[in-house]
Order: structure tokens, then sequence, then C-alpha cells
């Protein structure tokens, strides 16, 4: 049996300031505070003797592989990353960083705002630029319907606000 994955597809090289500030302080803490933390009882788990059978030390090793991993992704993905914060010519068009509200069929309206793939948040109305959903709406205004491929089958939504600031629409 094969261990052969096929490479993931290419994600958006963009983020928003927020976003880029929350993997900034990620990797501050892990390189600053947690490693520190996982060597020292890495260290002192060491000197308690036989390594073979010594599960602190074990799973301490194991705890800095997976810090060192992360590290090495975080900083080379904030290498690629552009950061936007420029509001569009038209705030009337949904671009990246737009909050925007969407109803459906049902009458029933839900938020979201378009972000970075390293950043979203389905939970907080936060969807990747590369979600089916961000893809149907870039480019739309209020009041544009748009289909949107759903595992559950194609779904039609109108768009009913766009705004670009980081609370409600109406300045919050």
């Amino acid at each position: 049996m094969s261990r052969y994955r096929p490479p993931q597809p290419k994600r958006s090289a963009y983020i928003t300031r927020e976003g880029w500030r929350t993997l900034e302080r990620e990797l501050n803490w892990l390189w600053r505070v947690r490693r520190p933390e996982v060597t020292q009882a890495v260290s002192e788990a060491a000197a308690m003797g036989d390594r073979s059978e010594n599960a602190e030390y074990i799973y301490g090793k194991k705890q800095l592989r997976e810090i060192d991993r992360r590290v090495r992704y975080l900083s080379k993905r904030l290498d690629e990353l552009t950061v936007v914060q420029e509001r569009p010519s038209d705030p009337s068009r949904i671009r990246f960083g737009a909050w925007f509200t969407v109803e459906d069929d049902a009458g029933q309206e839900t938020r979201y705002r378009i972000v970075g793939p390293d950043e979203f948040d389905p939970g907080q109305g936060l969807i990747s630029v590369d979600s089916p959903m961000a893809r149907a709406v870039l480019g739309k205004t209020e009041d544009d319907g748009v289909n949107v491929a759903l595992p559950a089958g194609t779904t039609t939504f109108v768009i009913t606000r766009v705004w670009y600031t980081t609370g409600e629409p109406d300045g919050g």
C-alpha cells in the first residue's frame, strides 16, 4: 500500500490584519513560552535516568517535535501571506474582508466575513475566501442572488447587506 498523498490545492495567500496578528501571537507564544517550558520538562525527565521507559521524556520529545513543526509552518506561512488592509474602491461590492448578510429561501439571515484560509471560523461567521460561499458572492452587491453548491445541494441566497467595518453594519 502506497503512502503517497496528492499535493493539497494551493491556498490563497491573503489574510486580514487581525488574522496576521493572531498567527504572529501564536508563533511568538510557541517559540518564547511553550517551547522553553517543554524543553525544561524534557531536560528534567532525562535526568531521571533510563529514557527508553520514561513516559515523561518520550511524551515531551513528541511535544517538542509538534511545536517545532508548527513553528516551521507558521514562519513559512507568515512569509507567504499578504495582509489586505485597504477597503476596495467600490465598497458596495463584496471583496476580501467584507462582512455581508445573506438570506436563504426560508427567510433566515446569516452573517459572514470573507477572510483568509488561515483564519476561518464558521462559528463566528468567518469564511475562507476559497469556500464555495465566498467564491459565489465575490464581486456581488446587495440584492444580488447567488447559487451556492453546498453538500446538501445547490441553495439560492440573496445578499441583503454589505459592509467593511469590524462590527455591525450600523458602524458598531
